[in-house]
Parts: structure tokens; sequence; C-alpha cells
């Protein structure tokens, strides 16, 4: 029986968070005959600073080695990071050749606007009624019940599961039956054509909502024992759904196989999950326990957080509304230089939001107010680190990444210069976008769920004015701009609230940071910029793999830069690396 978090015999913050970094590799490493993890750890470390110990700490030798190595990836906010990140990066490379397929067979077009305008309704009902609940609600009480009785935490499982079942179920019949006018309202702008092939699309793709909403209760739950492997699996079986059903499906049903593979990915997401979920000791029970009082809070804190995902869906059917005037096209570019920022996007803030709620919710549930402010600092420090450098080359590579990713086939030139402004639109959002995703689950863990709704208002209103006044200019481009300033307004709000709450969140060491990050990236961009001019002025050329060298020799040229820098004026998150050869340092406890 898996055990959670919050329950295990608490030694130390940062050793229950060393516990378990390295299980998702260690088969794959074990494939290899790596004798020792020491060498791959250090080289991670390097990488990615801090993340498998504290700042100013190294475990000893005797911790990395023997059967502790099993249990190192899973139960922390490094090992988590790891594994999600790790499966994240898989499932965005998946995604971006199901972009790459998409925009080849059908380039930027009616269809595609069909394709992801179809999206709206679906998503609407699984990310207000199902994230609504998962997401800020079951997780922190599940832990709480499992503390105190056990079976009790299964019949609350199972009333969840059943209610939101049945909830979703019927959502999806009413979908289905008021479809049309609905999504004639939403995308008024396309043809009679057009819009015909959007409602088919929608009605199928409602049908994977059923499966998303048992595998995402699956996933909570396995995220609650810190079972990360297959929940961060899950989004690559996903994709890989609606890729078969671009290349089978779609020559076997037309138009109407992109939608059967969403459907698809949907029971693929399910079933990558079902079988751990069942290890967990969850076996499923016809219950519909209305009046159980941990029922009652989960409802009671999902109810503020259904309003502000709705209003997240609102933005975007607002953004969907505007872009079927604006015209053809205007849709899909919005949609696919979205679907690449995301990249980066779950890469470096939601994965890390992700793994680091358990330990936000333990250090509530301990009354340990310094770990939660310890961890809370360190998170958003390494998010700083990780995005502030990649606005800066998302936007100077920006016409590379989209021409590498999605320029073939039927994707022009043209398509390519929209879609690769776009991008650099929507990097203005990459740190603000990645620290909400933290601060909403700091509130998650503190079982505050009206405060994140508050910002969301916030987002909604400057969203609404900027996407009136900048998307009718501007077309798309105004739209992923005015997604980016309603983005970074919502997390300034955020962490004022945050910062109300709890008290001091030493801002002075993320301030800080911030800064120093920002002067090293700029330094950074301005190698890679000379680095492009020199290129494009002396080795003119076309084609693709030139375009691929360019990438590599500029990615290089600031990656090198930028660690270089961050040694040379010995920034904390590159000490952070270099500590690891350091035996004698004594270890972190308690964040002190």
């Amino acid at each position: 029986m898996f055990t959670p978090l919050e329950i295990q015999p608490r030694l130390s913050f940062v050793a229950q968070l060393r516990q378990s970094r390295l299980t998702a590799l260690v088969n794959l490493l074990n494939i290899f005959n790596f004798k020792s993890l020491t060498g791959f750890i250090n080289l991670t470390n390097k990488i990615l600073p801090g993340l498998f110990w504290a700042d100013d700490s190294r475990p000893s030798r005797s911790c990395i080695t023997g059967r502790k190595i099993k249990t190192l990836l899973n139960g922390t906010v490094g090992g988590g990071f790891v594994i999600i990140s790790a499966f994240s990066i898989i499932s965005r490379i998946l995604g971006l050749l199901r972009d790459r397929l998409l925009s080849s067979h059908f380039g930027v077009g009616s269809v595609l606007d069909a394709y992801y305008a179809a999206f709206r309704l679906p998503d609407l009902i699984f990310n207000t009624f199902v994230l609504g609940a998962l997401a800020s609600a079951f997780i922190p009480v599940f832990l709480e019940i499992w503390h105190k009785d056990q079976k009790e935490a299964w019949r609350v499982t199972n009333s969840i599961l059943n209610i939101l079942l049945s909830v979703v179920f019927l959502l999806v019949i009413v979908m289905e039956i008021f479809a049309k006018p609905i999504v004639q309202i939403l995308v008024s702008g396309f043809t009679p054509e057009n819009i015909h092939l959007t409602v088919s699309l929608t009605r199928i793709m409602l049908i994977g909502i059923l499966f998303f909403t048992v595998s995402n209760i699956a996933g909570a739950v396995l995220n609650s024992f810190r079972r990360f492997f297959f929940y961060a699996l899950s989004p690559i079986a996903y994709n890989l759904g609606i890729i078969l059903g671009i290349v089978f499906l779609v020559p076997m049903f037309g138009l109407k196989g992109l939608a059967f593979g969403v459907v698809l990915g949907s029971l693929m997401h399910l079933l990558v999950q079902f079988p751990a979920f069942l290890k967990t000791g969850w076996r499923w029970q016809l219950i519909f326990d209305l009046k159980n009082q941990f029922v009652k809070t989960i409802g009671r804190l999902m109810l503020p957080r259904f309003f502000g995902l709705a209003i997240g869906q609102l933005n975007l059917m607002v953004a969907t509304f505007i872009g079927s005037l604006w015209g053809i096209g205007a849709i899909t570019v919005y949609s696919l230089a979205f679907n690449l920022i995301s990249f980066p996007l779950n890469i470096f803030g939601v994965s890390l939001a992700l793994a680091v709620f358990p330990v936000f919710t333990s250090a509530v549930v301990n009354n340990s107010r310094e770990d939660f402010v310890y961890y809370f600092s360190k998170t958003v420090r390494r998010i700083l680190f990780l995005t502030i450098p990649s606005i800066f080359v998302i936007f100077l590579l920006r016409q590379e990444i989209v021409g590498l990713i999605l320029g073939a086939g039927k994707f022009s030139y043209d398509n390519i210069n929209s879609t690769a402004m776009v991008l650099g639109a929507f990097a203005l959002c990459l740190v603000s976008e990645s620290l909400s995703a933290v601060m909403v689950r700091a509130f998650y863990s503190h079982k505050d769920t009206i405060t994140p709704v508050k910002a969301a208002m916030v987002d909604f209103c400057v969203n609404i004015v900027g996407c009136l006044i900048l998307g009718r200019k501007f077309g798309a481009l105004g739209l992923a701009l005015a997604f980016s300033l309603s983005s970074i307004c919502e997390s300034v709000v955020l962490i004022i609230f945050l910062r109300l709450k709890t008290g001091p969140l030493d801002f002075r060491r993320i301030v800080s940071a911030f800064f120093r990050i920002l002067g090293v990236s700029l330094a950074m961009f301005l190698v890679m910029w000379g680095t492009k001019m020199f290129l494009s002025s002396y080795f003119a050329q076309d084609g693709s793999l030139f375009l691929l060298k360019k990438f590599i020799i500029i990615s290089l040229a600031g990656l090198v830069s930028f660690l270089g820098l961050t040694y040379l004026f010995k920034f904390d998150e590159f000490d952070a690396a270099w500590s690891v050869f350091r035996l004698n340092k004594p270890e972190r406890i308690n964040g002190k």
C-alpha cells in the first residue's frame, strides 16, 4: 500500500524531499548498466541547479546508493519535477509532431480553424467541472482524510468520481443537443460549411470528456500518493492517440477522424493510469454520498475554482470569437503559437507547480510556515532562472522555431511569419504564467480557492479589453498580446494577495534573483543576436538543414554565455550545482 506524503515520518523537510528522486529513471539506467548514479546526479544538478538537494548542501555518498535509489524520484519536489518534466518533454515533442502533421496536411485555413474551435465546448466542461474539483479541492481533502481513515478516503473518492461522472454525462448530453446554436454564436465569422464542420467535430470530441473525468480522478489519487510516473505518462498517450487519428483515422473517416483521434487519446490517457490506480487499493463502488462532510467540503472548495476556470475558458472563447471575425486562419495561427509556448511553460512552470503542490500542502498541514516560505522562494527563483532567459531565446529565434517545427507541406512561408510574430507575443507571458501556476497551488494548499478567482477576474477583464482593442486591430497578434498582458496582471495580483495571506515570502532574495537573471539574460541575448547577424551575413543559405544548424549554433552560444556569466558572477543557482563536489558541507534541515 502506498503512503501519502503527509503521514510519512517527518525526519526533516529536506530529507523528506530527497527521499525518492530517481524511481522513474532507475530502470532505464539499469538497462545501460550504470554501476553508480553519482555522475548522473552530479551532471543533472549542473543542468538543473539545486534539483536534487538544497542550495548549500549535498547528501553523503551513501544517500545515493543501494535500495534508496528506487525511491529517490517519487515523493519530492525535485523528483516529481524530474518525472513530470521528463515525460512532459516527451509529451510536448509528440504535441509538436502532432501540430506538424496537422499544419503540413491542412495548412493555415478553415479546416484547422474548425478543429481548434471544436475544443472550446469540451474544454469548457472538462476544465471547469473536473479540473475545478481535482486541482483545488480533492487532493488536500483526500490527504487529510487518509491520515484519519483510509476506508473513508476511498468512499469519498468513489462519491466524487460518481458525482462528477454523472454531472459531466448530463452536460455532454445537453451540449450534444445544443451544440449547433452555441457554435454558431461562438464562431459567427465562419462560413456555413465551416460552422457545420465545427459542430460535427465538437459533438464527437464531447465523448472524450467522460474518459478524461475518470482518468483525472485516477491521476489525482496517484499524485496524492506521489506516484508521478503513470500520471506523467498519460499526456504522452493522449498525444499518441491524436497522432494515430491524423495518420489512420482521417483516411478512414475523413475530417471527422481528427475528432475520433481526440477521443482515442482521452481513452489512452485513462488506460495508462488505471492499473496503477487499482494498485493504490481503490475499488469502484456505487456511492453517491452527497451528505458526507468531506464531499461537501470538496464541493465548497471547488465552487470558487469553478468560477475561476469558467472565466479562463471564457477568455479562450472570446479569443475564438474575435479570431473567427478576423478571417480564415487567425484561430489556427493563435492555437499553433500557443501550443509552441506551452512547451516551455509546461516543462518549467506547470511541471514544477504540480510537483511542489503536495509539499506546500504538507507544510500547511504540519503548520510549518518556515518550510512553506523556503520552498516557495526556492521554487520561484528556480522558475525565474529557467524562464527569463527562455523568453529572450524564443523571441530571438521565433522564426527558426516555427520554421523547423511547422514549416512543411501546406504550411507556407507567410504562415511561418505570422505564427512567429504571435509566438513572440506569447513569449512575454512565460514568467507570469509559470509563477501563477505555482502561486495558485500555494493558495490551494491553504484550502483557499477564492483568491485565485479574484485574480482570474482581473485576468478576464484585462483580456477582454485587450482583445477588443488589440485583437480587432492586429488579429491573432493582438489576441496574443492581450493574453500576455492579462497574465502579467494576474500574477501581480496573486503575489500581492499571497503576501497578505502568508506574511513575508523572502521577496528580497526573489527580487534580487529576478534582476540578476534579467541582466545576464540581456547579455546572453546580445551574444545570440550577434551570432545570428554573423551567420545571416556570411552564410546566407536556404533550407531546413541550414536553419537547423543556425538554430543549434545560436542556441549553444546563448547557453554557453548564460552559464558562463552565472558562474562568473557566482549566482546561487550555479553555486548549487558546484556544491555537489563539496563533501563536507552540512545537510540543510528545515530550510536552516
